[in-house]
């Protein structure tokens, strides 16, 4: 199920005045206003927000989360587990009055895209976590997604499942194979390329193809991929935008080749055995959905200890083989390899789960995009989209 939502305008309907106020300091929080009153020791309870679709279930009945059911059973610790969480932008919109406001959101546990968990650290809205009470989280956190830019060492996040920024394409209607973003402007695929329409999930991996370290980039190569995206724009070479409804356009046949995310080329490839993914030679682009205890959540040692128990291997590959995105802990791989299970072997083997070293040399953290450079970098790149 895809997880990555879309940058529509300046902000969703919700949240514009507040995506306006990202960096303006009367919404920053002190880092000594940001802890609240800990209920922990006699609340033996957390309320965790995440997206739809994201998390283990029972084959008999979708209703059970097996993994959240072992945690309260082997802890004493009831999980409040909603789906909440439909739209980066959405639910900033929702949590955002509260935090800039100095009150409880209601909520122990959160997890947005890191674009804008970025947004989150910067205006001091979550708190650090106690690694000390996080001896998992230290032993096993995929050390290429230990320090993102905005969050150094991983202080107020944890990835809670990473994922690939590539190419996926018809292998078969194509005829050829693809290797390279530069491809994607091949004759042949005029007015059969779609890109993602959002900027924090496009950008990147066009800055890659050329040639752009993107921990790095600068806002003249951000004007230089648009310059030559309005062009193809101009040429009707690019199909159009999409959110993930690319996923249709690829499995239909409208499209032959498209950015795409790593974890949705998985689940066609169930169905459409010749649809590939690919990261690019150039390079893809490496992202995570991280996990943070917002300002004055009420539960934060047992959230704490939430976030640690997923961080076991066995625990992470059990979430792994249900959700299929890039686990985040690597040592869940031989937990999977060593199951006797011959499906859960095979997702152990498989690069879009447990990326092996040849692919990982090829992927990168981007830098995010600043509260400074938003405003303009989304007025030139939603004109060419047409948000």
């Amino acid at each position: 199920m895809p997880r990555r939502s879309l940058l529509r305008g300046l902000g969703a309907a919700g949240a514009a005045g507040l995506l306006a106020a990202c960096g303006v300091k009367p919404a920053y929080v002190a880092e000594d206003r940001r802890a609240g009153r800990d209920l922990s020791g006699r609340e033996r309870t957390v309320t965790f927000a995440n997206w739809p679709l994201y998390i283990d279930t029972a084959d008999d009945d979708p209703r059970k989360r097996p993994t959240l059911d072992a945690f309260r059973e082997r802890t004493g610790i009831s999980v409040h587990y909603t789906e909440e969480i439909n739209d980066n932008d959405e639910f900033f919109g929702k949590v955002g009055p509260a935090l800039m406001n100095g009150q409880t959101t209601d909520r122990d546990l959160i997890v947005v895209s890191d674009w804008m968990a970025a947004r989150f650290v910067r205006l001091g809205w979550v708190q650090k976590m106690d690694r000390a009470a996080q001896t998992h989280v230290a032993d096993h956190l995929d050390p290429q997604l230990l320090r993102p830019a905005f969050d150094p060492g991983r202080l107020h996040s944890v990835p809670w499942q990473s994922g690939i920024t590539g190419i996926a394409y018809n292998r078969r209607r194509l005829g050829r194979e693809l290797r390279s973003t530069g491809q994607l402007w091949d004759a042949d695929l005029r007015g059969k390329v779609t890109l993602l329409s959002g900027l924090d999930e496009s950008i990147s991996l066009l800055m890659q193809g050329d040639g752009v370290d993107v921990t790095r980039w600068t806002e003249s190569d951000f004007h230089r991929v648009c310059d030559r995206i309005e062009e193809l724009v101009r040429t009707k070479h690019i199909r159009r935008f999409t959110g993930n409804d690319y996923i249709k356009d690829l499995a239909g046949g409208d499209v032959l080749a498209c950015q795409a995310y790593s974890g949705d080329v998985i689940q066609l490839q169930a169905d459409n055995p010749d649809i590939e993914f690919v990261v690019p030679e150039e390079g893809g682009e490496l992202w995570a959905e991280s996990l943070m205890v917002p300002n004055l959540a009420r539960h934060k040692a047992n959230a704490e200890k939430l976030v640690d128990y997923y961080y076991e291997p066995e625990v992470a590959a059990e979430l792994a083989a249900w959700v299929n995105y890039v686990c985040p802990v690597p040592a869940a791989q031989a937990v999977l390899a060593d199951s006797g299970d011959e499906e859960l072997a095979a997702l152990a083997e498989d690069p879009l789960i447990f990326p092996d070293k040849e692919m990982r040399d090829r992927l990168s953290i981007a830098r995010d995009i600043t509260s400074t450079e938003r405003r303009a970098m989304a007025k030139r790149w939603n004109g060419i989209v047409g948000l």
